[in-house]
């Protein structure tokens, strides 16, 4: 099975200035303010690092999940919350870390095979390994 997304940006501006909206394939976000003031200000609107922390957030709890299904549980809430840090570093910055918070309450199972599980999760969920993934880049200038 393979699955292709997409979501895009636009950016209107250059520098701090600038303002930028930010949509995904599905619509589930549709031009959803960005730029400077979102990402370090606290000004309406999203960024790159909070819809990371979502994807990492949700893509781990789904693989716990399946996870706990595989091994024969059936009732259960998983709650998880990614904090993924920006810091700069020289002339610019880094993602340095993504932090994820579980709390889970499942049926018939003990702490031993839920942290155990919840860790293969962690290591094995596609953003997690995204994280450390090969990108690639194809430009097209329009000068």
């Amino acid at each position: 099975m393979k699955t292709t997304n997409t979501g895009s940006a636009r950016y209107e501006g250059l520098g701090k200035s600038g303002k930028g909206s930010v949509s995904t394939g599905s619509g589930a976000l549709k031009d959803q303010p960005y730029g400077f003031a979102t990402r370090f200000e606290g000004a309406p609107g999203t960024n790159p690092e909070e819809l990371i922390a979502a994807a990492h957030a949700s893509c781990f709890t789904m693989a716990l999940s399946f996870a706990l299904a595989r091994a024969g549980h059936e009732q259960g809430t998983l709650d998880t919350e990614a904090k993924v840090t920006l810091e700069k570093e020289g002339e610019g910055f880094t993602v340095t870390r993504s932090d994820l918070t579980l709390t889970g309450r499942v049926e018939g199972i003990g702490r031993e095979e839920f942290e155990k599980l919840a860790a293969e999760a962690k290591a094995n969920c596609p953003i997690s390994k995204l994280l450390k993934a090969e990108i690639t880049l194809e430009t097209t200038f329009e000068g």
